[in-house]
């Protein structure tokens, strides 16, 4: 089962590393990886070329995290798994999708943040709880102006689907993990709010795209 399971992980990570950045890039000639705040997100292509193409970024990362784990949700079904087996199987599916987006290894390590992905993992194994993290995390964005903050309230739903409805432990581990994960990874915006240099949403809205989309 262990080698399943990191063959499950191996295969979801490549998923992750397809990053919708390389489709912004092909797009408009700007690598993003290079500007702004320096990842391959779909914040940070909103913040380099517009919102146009950070919602394309977005559409994109979102589909590979929703894709994956609703495939394996049907392949799991062809047979006869435990409940938990399979909560567990589906977690670490997602998880191997956001690690690759976060760490691929075409870019030495560094990639984006993972919240694209992670609303779609979230869409995939609950869309009910899924929909409201990424109303939560719209509300609150621009509410308060910061989307990372936004963003930390969607990894707290996405923590109450590991606790409700998965069953077993790995679901717990690995929802702490990705939670731990997504405050280390957005240190840098947090201590820039505090130092009040961080981008604000409503001046994403006014960044207009190089190129159409």
């Amino acid at each position: 089962m262990f080698i399943w399971i990191s063959l499950l992980f191996i295969v979801s990570y490549g998923i992750g590393c397809c990053h919708g950045a390389l489709m912004a890039q092909m797009l408009s000639g700007v690598n993003v990886k290079n500007s702004g705040v320096k990842n391959s997100g779909a914040s940070n292509a909103a913040i380099v070329l517009g919102w146009k193409y950070g919602l394309l970024v977005a559409v994109i990362d979102i589909f590979k995290g929703f894709a994956a784990v609703v495939g394996l949700r049907l392949l799991l079904g062809l047979g006869n798994f435990s409940p938990e087996l399979t909560w567990s199987m589906l977690f670490v599916a997602g998880a191997g999708v956001i690690f690759g987006h976060n760490f691929p290894f075409y870019m030495k390590f560094d990639g984006g943040k993972g919240t694209a992905s992670v609303i779609g993992v979230m869409l995939a194994l609950d869309w009910k709880l899924g929909l409201l993290g990424l109303l939560l995390l719209i509300v609150v964005s621009l509410a308060t102006d910061y989307l990372v903050i936004g963003v930390l309230v969607l990894y707290a739903v996405f923590y109450i689907i590991a606790v409700v409805p998965a069953i077993g432990l790995w679901p717990l581990l690995i929802g702490t993990l990705l939670f731990a994960m997504a405050v280390w990874k957005h240190r840098e915006n947090i201590i820039r709010i505090k130092n009040g240099t961080e981008t604000k949403v409503s001046a994403v809205f006014q960044k207009k795209p190089s190129t159409p989309v």
